[in-house]
């Protein structure tokens, strides 16, 4: 009889995959909150002639949990359909792309949004609404840019909506990240042997699928109650996103047609950065994505004993050895993660949303958009930065692993003395905030051009 067991589904959808949500006040508008999911990740721009689209049999939600029982009380829903104005042609478009409404833009996609609330009463606030098309190059979609804020739409109450391609926000080291933490400009420290070098930006050069509303704050809290100061727990919401599909799939004969029945399933979510990514293991991840935060109680040992806390003694040696003898459950992240930070633990700050442990990204709406901001969030000083919420900027990479490292147990734990790596290990990486982001909605820069992309 074979030893050989049957590994576990981890479910490779990228239509309907989370990658990252952001949650945060808009420096531009600050009675508003910016809400955005990404879906597809990694775009190559060049990725023609069937170019990126969202899934017209998926059902995509942005949600915000205003009471804190881990649970949506409000939910964003967008619903998309293609609509193909020549089927006798395979191009994406005939011509050049000079407006959203343009003859030439063959395969369009168009949408709708409508707001859920906690007792399953649905209302529409926008239908038949444009996406933009692929940033193809300058001969098919000239002046993207104004394309791309053609299908910046308002709704009514202030509320604006974007759904379609967009840069890559999030920056990583990829290569170095999967080779066990083989981080570039950490081994200036001379520990372990390769040769030390510049961190390498895996995702400067692909897009993604940005689904993106601003709301005023009103509408976001419980009884459209206005908070006072930043103590006040109804100054505080939590957001996730997800995705669903229908339950049964049915391929059909020779025409190949899909028909789809059932309730819906969710199939992704995403809260807080690398939750998924580094912190849920291999077995439970397709488990973990169908459930609401609500039930995370049961992965929470995973947070208070997350495996890289484990690995980065190991993998260098000697230079944590604070962490390594450190075997308490971390507090700290528990609270970072899964019920956000209570008030006393950081000078003027809390996000907290009770003991219901669950992934989500709390945002404390009453602290304001800084004039300054630090790309390392709190951890450098910056109250309105992750785990405050996200910005499309923050390096939460360097936030999260400088945290799983243990500069943030002293938070919870006073006698405990961080080791003096653990304040200084990154990807080494800073983004130009002037090129890859915009200081206005959906603040996401613009897509590459698949035209401008280098040959490898």
């Amino acid at each position: 009889m074979s030893s050989h067991r049957e590994a576990p589904e981890i479910s490779k959808d990228p239509v309907a995959d989370n990658t990252d949500v952001y949650a945060f006040v808009s420096p531009d508008r600050p009675d508003t909150v910016t809400l955005i999911a990404n879906y597809i990740p990694l775009e190559g721009p060049d990725g023609g002639p069937n170019f990126y689209e969202f899934g017209d049999d998926v059902l995509y939600d942005i949600h915000v949990d205003n009471d804190g029982d881990g649970d949506a009380d409000i939910t964003y829903r967008f619903r998309f359909k293609v609509v193909v104005h020549n089927p006798e042609t395979f191009l994406y478009n005939t011509g050049p792309i000079t407006s959203i409404n343009s003859p030439n833009f063959n395969r369009r996609q168009f949408y709708s949004v409508s707001r859920v609330d906690d007792d399953g009463r649905e209302t529409v606030l926008g239908s038949n609404l444009a996406c933009p098309p692929c940033n193809i190059g300058p001969r098919s979609t000239p002046n993207y840019g104004e394309l791309a804020h053609e299908a910046v739409h308002t709704l009514h109450d202030g509320i604006q909506v974007f759904a379609g391609q967009r840069l890559e926000g999030f920056y990583v080291d990829l290569g170095s990240v999967f080779d066990l933490a083989d981080l570039r400009p950490f081994q200036n420290l001379h520990l372990i042997p390769t040769g030390a070098a510049p961190g390498v930006d895996s995702t400067k050069a692909v897009n993604v699928h940005t689904i993106a509303i601003q709301v005023p704050k009103h509408l976001l809290i419980k009884h459209g109650t206005h908070p006072k100061t930043h103590k006040d727990p109804h100054a505080v919401i939590g957001v996730y996103a997800s995705a669903s599909r229908r339950k049964a799939r049915i391929l059909a004969g020779r025409d190949g047609k899909i028909h789809e029945s059932g309730p819906w399933e969710q199939v992704s979510r995403l809260g807080n950065p690398l939750i998924n990514e580094a912190l849920i293991p291999m077995g439970k991840k397709d488990l973990w994505n169908s459930l609401s935060p609500k039930d995370d109680h049961q992965f929470l040992k995973y947070i208070q004993h997350p495996e890289l806390a484990k690995l980065l003694p190991i993998l260098y040696p000697g230079r944590f050895p604070h962490l390594a003898a450190y075997k308490a459950p971390r507090a700290d992240l528990a609270a970072i993660l899964m019920t956000g930070i209570p008030w006393g633990i950081i000078p003027n700050f809390q996000n907290y949303t009770g003991k219901t442990p669950a992934d989500m990204l709390r945002l404390n709406i009453s602290v304001s958009p800084a004039k300054h901001p630090n790309l390392l969030g709190i951890l450098g000083g910056d109250l309105a930065g992750f785990p405050n919420g996200r910005r499309v900027f923050d390096d939460v990479f360097t936030i999260e692993l400088r945290a799983i490292a243990g500069v943030t147990i002293p938070l919870v734990d006073h006698g405990y003395t961080p080791d003096g790596a653990a304040g200084v290990v990154t990807d080494g990486l800073t983004p130009n905030l002037h090129t890859r982001y915009m200081t206005q909605f959906p603040y996401l820069g613009l897509p590459k051009s698949g035209f401008a992309v280098p040959a490898a």
